[in-house]
């Protein structure tokens, strides 16, 4: 008759492991500096979105505020892509597309709510945090083409150069992303209450300013795709990957 172990006996919760008892620990699915580089993303798409509200002059341009901060998302998709492959990229750019519409839905419902009478601040609260419906679809079709793309294009470069040449992925990739963000979110938002030349001034103004902004911070990006590198052992490459942008929610997390 073959022998059977008897069940352990149960411990209370905080007791020490007896000598001999393996402890399994929990699989880690994700990375301590994937879920940085995540929050950081996810982050500054937000930030982005609430001080763009706000236009700026800087000698003689005039831009959202949302510039000062919103291209970093476009360094942090990259960082995603080149270190863990373009499949993971979308699934954060998707996370960052649902954590947004949660901030924009409450919000609305923060606003839509009766204020105490003797809170002064609603006037001020519907002209900073009220947006507009068709800014908002500008918004958020803007930065799903453009980070889709500004991911896709790096994730092909990488192959077609055999991972050589970073900063021309990068660059080349943001001058696409940034392009079409740029591009649907001006015209969607202002088409026909800005003169069409003023419509071109502005795509170009912010395209270039945002372009730039990556271009200068590609030593930055060089040192923290290669720390990611070294630190975690992967270096992913695109070869076989389904490039539709719903593809993840066929997906199981790895």
């Amino acid at each position: 008759m073959q022998a059977q172990a008897s069940p352990s006996p149960e411990r209370s919760p905080g007791a020490p492991t007896p000598p001999g008892d393996a402890v399994t620990p929990a699989p880690e699915r994700y990375s301590r500096g994937f879920l940085i580089i995540t929050a950081l993303f996810v982050t500054t798409l937000i930030v982005s979105n609430l001080i763009a509200v706000k236009l700026i002059d800087v000698a003689g341009l005039i831009m959202p505020a949302g510039v000062i901060i919103f291209p970093v998302s476009y360094i942090v998709g990259d960082v995603l892509t080149e270190v863990y492959g373009y499949a993971r990229a979308r699934t954060v750019i998707w996370l960052g597309f649902g954590c947004n519409l949660l901030a924009v839905l409450a919000i609305a419902v923060a606003g839509a709510l009766p204020a105490a009478g003797f809170w002064e601040g609603q006037a001020a609260w519907n002209l900073i945090l009220g947006y507009a419906p068709r800014l908002l679809a500008a918004s958020f079709l803007a930065y799903l083409v453009g980070e889709l793309a500004n991911a896709y294009v790096l994730a092909r470069m990488k192959v077609a150069t055999e991972g050589r040449h970073l900063w021309a992925r990068t660059i080349g990739s943001t001058l696409v992303g940034q392009g079409l963000d740029s591009a649907i979110f001006i015209l969607i938002a202002f088409w026909g209450t800005i003169p069409s030349a003023g419509l071109v001034a502005a795509i170009l103004t912010q395209w270039l300013v945002k372009s730039g902004y990556e271009a200068l911070a590609t030593p930055l990006t060089y040192a923290v795709t290669g720390f990611l590198k070294r630190s975690e052992g992967i270096d992913a490459f695109d070869r076989d990957t389904d490039f539709r942008p719903l593809a993840w929610l066929g997906q199981r997390a790895r």
